[in-house]
């Protein structure tokens, strides 16, 4: 008689991965999934993790909200780095109060604005993204009275997804429907893709990674002056998405889809308190400029 004992082993199972990149996470905001980015990045054991922009939202941050789940995915990164994952944080607009402390390091962490890497003898390039965007760049202020009307329309579509599950139904996605059918902002994107891809393309470069627009693609474009793959790792906010580089080539990761098994937060962030989080995260030697 064989006796089978069933044991959590996929609970502590990490896919190794070359590269991981998440941008657009927005923490400190009412639309983050900070659960689902911190099951994705339990899952994963990346020699090199890129995080493109827009990971803490400085624009809409408020100590009135910033839940323990916010608050665990800032550990669990910092716990990364402290097991060897090279960390590199590409600064965006809504954490683009970080950008004072550009090249800076402390240990496997550092600050960049824009990153370029070979990648088995290929050039990739990495920026957020923002620098295209003309609403940021000629009226701020509008841009931040733009991010808090998408937060509540975030907040109100979880509030009818709620709705739409109890009574069991899809989900629904507000933003995308708008998105897909205002004129002004589907060329918005392609204009984005596209001044991407031409400067790749004019700079030799033969990957162009991005976040920013909160619109996951990996697409190769071609034009008379050659070709490039164009690369955006999505959002945390409505898509759930990431990019991984493995065995020479990459992958848009969805996280609905590409979710085999559940892979839970680590047991020591789980039972932490939200004052342990804030020690742990805190108790770092202050960040020291390249001279």
């Amino acid at each position: 008689m064989h006796i089978i004992i069933e044991t959590p082993i996929a609970l502590k199972l990490k896919r190794k991965v070359e590269i991981v990149v998440i941008s657009d996470v927005h923490l400190g905001t009412y639309g983050c999934h900070a659960k689902q980015l911190l099951t994705y990045l339990s899952s994963v054991d990346p020699k090199h993790l890129i995080l493109n922009g827009d990971i803490i939202d400085v624009w809409q941050f408020s100590k009135r909200y910033f839940p323990k789940s916010h608050m665990q995915v800032i550990k669990k990164i910092v716990a990364l780095a402290a097991k060897g994952t090279k960390v590199t944080y590409i600064t965006g607009n809504h954490d683009e109060m970080l950008r004072k402390f550009t090249d800076s390091e402390i240990g496997n962490i550092s600050i960049v604005n824009k990153l370029v890497l070979e990648l088995d003898g290929k050039k990739a390039w990495f920026f957020h993204g923002d620098v295209f965007d003309a609403s940021i760049q000629s009226a701020k202020w509008l841009a931040k009275l733009g991010a808090y009307g998408y937060d509540l329309l975030i907040l109100i579509n979880r509030l009818i997804n709620w709705l739409l599950i109890t009574f069991g139904k899809e989900r629904y996605s507000l933003s995308k429907k708008i998105k897909n059918s205002v004129k002004g902002a589907v060329k918005f994107i392609s204009d984005f893709e596209k001044t991407a891809t031409d400067l790749a393309i004019e700079n030799g470069y033969d990957y162009v990674i991005c976040g920013h627009i909160h619109q996951p693609k990996n697409e190769i474009v071609e034009t008379k002056k050659g070709k490039t793959n164009y690369l955006n790792s999505g959002d945390w906010v409505e898509n759930f998405t990431a990019l991984e580089y493995q065995f020479n080539r990459w992958k848009l990761y969805r996280y609905s889809e590409d979710k085999l098994s559940a892979f839970y937060a680590d047991e020591e962030l789980k039972d932490m308190s939200e004052q342990e989080l804030i020690a742990a995260i805190t108790v770092m030697k202050p960040f020291k400029t390249p001279k």
